[in-house]
């Protein structure tokens, strides 16, 4: 034991001064950027590098201490990613997120947003028909509170007093508190859908056909009272990007549970693995759609009341995404 103990001191000894040397060096980008390294630490950082490896190689099929192990583990993992790593701005990386990686991902999801969208608007149409075939049907699918008195008992002018709103009567707190919790809600529903996606895609089926029928019976309630086409407008200021941002969420569970039901030649584990960047990616752009939507949920439909500025809104909003994520351009990789 006393042997091995002083092995591994002599080989510490005469290597730890160039391991030192590496990490300063590291710490010092890491900290202040590539820019903070000077010529001689740019010269020496791969000859360290190699060093470190090498190091680490010996210590491995020698048996030395394990702690020694471990820190060249952590050393030339750091090194490692700086030598051979893509060294981009967080800036960087967002606007290549937002130029490419997030609009490829979903141009390369038609096939799980369609069937998303099929479920989604399906259970919008289900809930809209039954209701306006039989009123009771909407007491199955909610409570009296659940709409705050939007329901079929519910007057005409009082349908029409929730669609449009005087500015004056609310203070800006409010429709910030009001969009805050619109937003957590719709994010909470486009985390599950996506979420539950490795269960082969049921569950995630589900959660877009039940948040459907939901907004679907409601629907039902304002065209029974001739409010259609205001409500539609109050609705879609907001709703064109608050839907379509659920169901590429739905889509991205969708992604994952095809993998995980059809995998292949791979596991189920590594067809859920190779699939799970493109779901993610989809997922996460799902939250930048949930904040506008919000703001504009919160802001711009209670300010508006113009049914021509929110069919406006509403239609410039349709045009643009799928602008965004569906028509070719250069720069976009096929």
């Amino acid at each position: 034991m006393r042997g091995d103990t002083l092995k591994s001191y002599r080989f510490r000894e005469e290597r730890e001064a160039d391991w030192r040397k590496l990490d300063l060096i590291l710490t010092r980008a890491e900290n202040s950027g590539v820019n903070a390294l000077s010529d001689e630490d740019m010269t020496a950082l791969p000859r360290l590098y190699r060093q470190a490896v090498s190091s680490l190689s010996v210590a491995r099929s020698i048996s030395l201490d394990q702690n020694v192990i471990t820190y060249l583990e952590s050393l030339c993992t750091r090194a490692y990613f700086f030598v051979y790593g893509a060294r981009t701005t967080l800036g960087e990386r967002i606007m290549d997120f937002l130029r490419r990686g997030w609009p490829q991902a979903v141009s390369g999801a038609v096939g799980p947003t369609l069937l998303a969208f099929l479920f989604f608007f399906g259970g919008i149409a289900l809930a809209f028909f039954l209701c306006m075939q039989d009123m009771d049907w909407f007491w199955t699918f909610h409570n009296e509170s659940l709409f705050d008195g939007r329901n079929p008992d519910a007057t005409v002018e009082y349908l029409r007093s929730t669609i449009y709103t005087d500015p004056n009567d609310h203070g800006q707190s409010d429709l910030a508190a009001f969009s805050g919790f619109l937003f957590n809600n719709n994010a909470r529903v486009s985390l599950f859908a996506f979420a539950l996606g490795f269960a082969f895609g049921l569950p995630t089926a589900w959660l877009l056909l039940y948040n459907g029928v939901t907004i679907g019976s409601l629907y039902a309630v304002f065209w029974q009272k001739g409010l259609g086409f205001e409500f539609t407008g109050w609705l879609m200021i907001h709703g064109v990007t608050e839907l379509f941002a659920i169901t590429l969420a739905g889509a991205a569970g969708f992604v994952i549970g095809g993998a995980v039901a059809f995998p292949g030649r791979m596991t189920r584990m590594d067809s859920a693995r190779a699939a799970g960047q493109k779901a993610a990616t989809i997922a996460m752009g799902c939250v930048i759609m949930l904040v506008i939507a919000a703001l504009l949920e919160g802001f711009g439909r209670q300010l508006i009341n113009s049914d021509v500025a929110r069919y406006t809104i509403a239609g410039v909003s349709l045009f643009l995404w799928c602008a965004y994520f569906y028509l070719p351009r250069a720069g976009r990789d096929t």
